[in-house]
């Protein structure tokens, strides 16, 4: 549908673009925030560099793992090697808070508005910062909930419990093998509840929230509609980013905005409905919220 030429705003043009996106925001009926890990990774929760380091330095140095997002696929001989690992990874990135209050700024700016946001992202940071949890669709888990391995049913399980257990617990990369979860109906180990092939378990709670997300799309497929795209990359552009540009397209009252350093961009045929901001999320957001 979309020519392969694409526009791109680049940051000369940033106060320029957030005075548009602050009427924008002003007169928009409704609000659909489509967010990725670069929302997070503004808000503090980057996955490599010094914060890595800082909480696996030994991983690093005995399995040379460079980064949170490849540890997350390093083969482990043991379940206790891998829930050592998982289970920092979970409580770095799920239940310890985010250092830059980007996501309190966004709720800030949109609290008012009719909202819904549809996410990538797995740190549950979007209800820990206070936004309705009805109006939130995380498509690809949740780093707060585990699931049967195989699976043998379809339902999650909260962690936080058994997490800040095997935190507290590990040593030398290993967890106690009596943490080591397992599955209360065939007693196979537990896995993550992440979307990594055609075992991810979509529960109850996973259905109403793609229910909720599919009424409020055919509720506002006409007005005034700002579908605010943040820090979204191209490993999975059909769940936010094509989706947006298309229903962009079909509205001509709608406003596409893209802000992602180093990648904003849309299509030539949606160019004169969007605002394409080349920035961090977090300063757009702070100085946005001084404009409003």
């Amino acid at each position: 549908m979309f020519s392969k030429n694409r526009t791109s705003e680049f940051t000369e043009n940033c106060s320029r673009q957030i005075e548009l996106l602050k009427q924008a925001l002003r007169t928009a009926d409704a609000v659909l925030i489509g967010a990725g890990a670069g929302l997070s990774a503004s808000a503090g929760l980057t996955y490599s560099g010094e914060r890595f380091e800082r909480y696996f330095s030994d991983f690093h140095q005995n399995y040379g793992i460079t980064d949170m997002y490849s540890g997350g696929f390093y083969p482990y001989e043991t379940l206790e090697e891998y829930w050592a690992w998982w289970s920092r990874h979970i409580f770095y990135n799920r239940y310890v808070d985010a250092s830059v209050p980007v996501y309190q700024e966004l709720l800030s700016l949109v609290k008012n508005k009719d909202y819904f946001v549809l996410t990538t992202n797995v740190d549950h940071q979007f209800q820990k910062a206070g936004f309705d949890k009805r109006r939130l669709f995380y498509t690809q888990g949740d780093y707060g909930l585990w699931q049967c391995a195989k699976p043998c049913h379809q339902k999650t399980y909260d962690n936080e419990t058994s997490v800040r257990q095997m935190v507290h617990r590990q040593q030398d990369m290993k967890i106690p093998s009596d943490l080591i979860p397992r599955c209360p109906v065939c007693k196979a180990p537990m896995t993550m509840n992440l979307r990594c092939d055609d075992t991810f378990v979509q529960d109850e709670g996973w259905y109403a929230a793609a229910e909720r997300y599919s009424d409020f799309v055919k509720q506002h497929r006409r007005g005034n509609v700002l579908y605010l795209e943040l820090g979204v990359g191209n490993n999975t552009p059909v769940i936010i980013k094509y989706p947006f540009w298309q229903m962009t397209a079909q509205n001509p009252d709608a406003v596409y905005v893209c802000i992602n350093q180093g990648q904003a961009i849309c299509p030539q045929e949606i160019k004169k409905q969007s605002i394409c901001i080349n920035a961090d999320i977090g300063d757009v957001l702070a100085s946005l919220k001084c404009k409003v």
